[in-house]
């Protein structure tokens, strides 16, 4: 068993704000797979719309999750925003059947822990193509996809930044 930990949730739960604080206490954190892939392709050009519709942007964000697996250390606590099972939520909410590749990836990675953070107050920016209901039903399906996996999961509630980052770590294994 690895020390790998995900923060997850809907849409504006804080997740980055929680990873960023993390990385400042020296945790080691891997960033949001989907974010990095629209920033790249927003920066060559793309529209959100452009990037969120194309056939391939559920399982490319699949296989970069895995790259960003595969170069996390095994040996250290490290925390993931997002897990590559958040995957199988976007597959649900756009109706579209899980790939075989995509499956056989997410059924590889294992983490120690899963803590979903409550959401927060809602706010979209150019990387978030979500509406505040698409959130809160991202927020159910990441949650239920995590536990249909057998996942031990945390609800992290609504409070400042530091006290979740504390109440994170007092809730590892």
């Amino acid at each position: 068993m690895n020390n790998w930990y995900v923060l997850t949730g809907g849409p504006c739960a804080g997740k980055t704000t929680t990873i960023d604080e993390l990385a400042r206490r020296g945790y080691p954190v891997v960033a949001e797979p989907a974010r990095l892939i629209i920033e790249e392709k927003l920066a060559m050009g793309e529209t959100i719309g452009e990037i969120v519709t194309n056939n391939d942007w559920l399982p490319s964000v699949v296989r970069r999750s895995l790259e960003l697996h595969t170069a996390a250390p095994t040996d250290e606590t490290v925390f993931f925003d997002r897990g590559i099972a958040d995957s199988i939520a976007y597959y649900r909410l756009n109706m579209r059947e899980l790939d075989i590749e995509s499956k056989a990836i997410i059924d590889s990675i294992s983490y120690a822990k899963i803590f979903v953070l409550d959401l927060v107050d809602f706010e979209n920016d150019e990387a978030r193509s979500e509406s505040i209901e698409e959130a809160r039903a991202l927020h159910t399906l990441i949650t239920e996809a995590y536990e249909s996996l057998g996942y031990e999961i945390v609800r992290v509630p609504v409070m400042p930044v530091g006290e979740r980052v504390d109440y994170i770590l007092a809730h590892l294994n």
